[in-house]
């Protein structure tokens, strides 16, 4: 059965009524990793795995909420939401941030369930949130548009989740357009849609199945270094208030200044802000050669200078680099574990997975997982 069938199943024998479906996708990230917080490019596009929500009006004041995956009803009252302990944490932010903003909310009924997998780097909380506002915003008629939903979204994941998250997530998921990649400035957040026409190729992710725990501390060592080099440069460039702001040139006038480290970090930011236009621009010629020297040159990037890799990404990108059918391939998302994105020819699809599949259990003795992924509308209703 569909999963939108079963959700839609389901949801009649809990819940004795007929629900509303919506679908709300997972993302990738093409390129420009670690940009977004330095107010830089970002290159997502939603994907065809994604969370299915089915919604109907309860007509009390209380809201029931069963998740498919973890088999588990959790029900919370509209009048006094705190944050609480596991995935209804999604659903009550969004509800939160919705009241916040003057909207009313009545009782709701909800079923979800998806087939992102957790844990790789695809930002299945983002669709669950996105999923879950714009659900609300049909079923209440509130008329909100989908900027001000996915900022919601984003909100509950700092009020409510705990997560200090940038917006791309989000973004991705409830603006994306069917074979197209969306560049979006993370700082005016004004976006545009570039044609992902792969042709003969395609993008697998191959899953490291690592989570590391040094992501976290990581990230926000990485924050503070590169506004420590924001600080320095600023001093001889009185303009400057990200690295948005700051050329190569200006970078390099600083350098006397700055730790090795520091200056590093900073010049992968800026390169990979450069790297992410010039991809844009071989998408817009169908250069899918050029677009494949990229994610390497962002891969070594985020390896030799960001310093956030890991032995099992950089394996998974070392071995395809002399495959004469991958064109390019990365290490996708906040690193020391998850997915690597491959652009790899159709017709080798078997022979790659199975490769490189041996190749890791052989060298880390541990099983990768590999997902075919096409780039989809972003969140929406469907008609069973």
């Amino acid at each position: 059965m569909r999963l939108p069938d079963l959700i839609a199943q389901t949801f009649e024998e809990k819940f004795q009524s007929k629900p509303i479906i919506v679908r709300s996708p997972g993302r990738i990230n093409l390129i420009g990793e670690h940009t977004d917080y330095n107010e830089g490019f970002v290159l997502p596009a939603a994907i065809d795995k994604s969370i299915y929500l089915g919604f109907a009006r309860n007509n009390t004041g209380t809201c029931r909420v069963y998740s498919l995956d973890f088999e588990e009803e959790q029900s919370f009252s509209l009048d006094n939401l705190k944050p609480a302990k596991g995935w209804v944490n999604f659903v009550m932010g969004v509800a939160n941030a919705i009241q916040k903003s003057g909207k009313k909310l009545e009782g709701f009924d909800c079923v979800f369930g998806g087939d992102i997998p957790i844990g790789a780097g695809l930002s299945s909380s983002a669709a669950l949130e996105n999923g879950v506002g714009f659900g609300l915003n049909q079923l209440f008629d509130l008329q909100l548009e989908r900027l001000e939903l996915l900022k919601f979204s984003q909100q509950a994941e700092h009020e409510f989740v705990g997560v200090k998250c940038g917006i791309m997530d989000m973004f991705a998921s409830m603006m994306g357009k069917k074979d197209q990649v969306i560049r979006l400035d993370c700082r005016s957040l004004a976006h545009s849609y570039f044609p992902l026409e792969l042709g003969d190729y395609q993008l697998i992710l191959c899953n490291t199945k690592v989570a590391h725990s040094l992501a976290e501390s990581a990230y926000n060592q990485r924050r503070e270094e590169c506004q420590e080099g924001v600080n320095l440069v600023k001093q001889q460039f009185p303009e400057v208030n990200s690295l948005r702001d700051i050329s190569l040139p200006m970078l390099d006038k600083a350098k006397g200044e700055m730790s090795a480290v520091v200056y590093k970090r900073c010049a992968y930011v800026i390169q990979e802000n450069e790297r992410l236009i010039k991809t844009c621009v071989a998408l817009d010629k169908q250069d899918l050669k050029a677009v494949g020297q990229f994610l390497y040159g962002s891969h070594d990037g985020l390896s030799l200078d960001y310093e956030v890799s890991c032995p099992e990404l950089d394996f998974l990108v070392d071995y395809t680099r002399e495959l004469p059918y991958v064109l390019g391939a990365r290490m996708m998302g906040g690193g020391f574990g998850g997915c690597t994105l491959n652009l790899i020819k159709k017709t080798d699809k078997n022979e790659f997975i199975a490769a490189i599949s041996a190749a890791y259990a052989h060298k880390f003795n541990r099983q990768m997982d590999s997902y075919e992924v096409n780039v989809a509308d972003g969140t929406g209703l469907i008609n069973l």
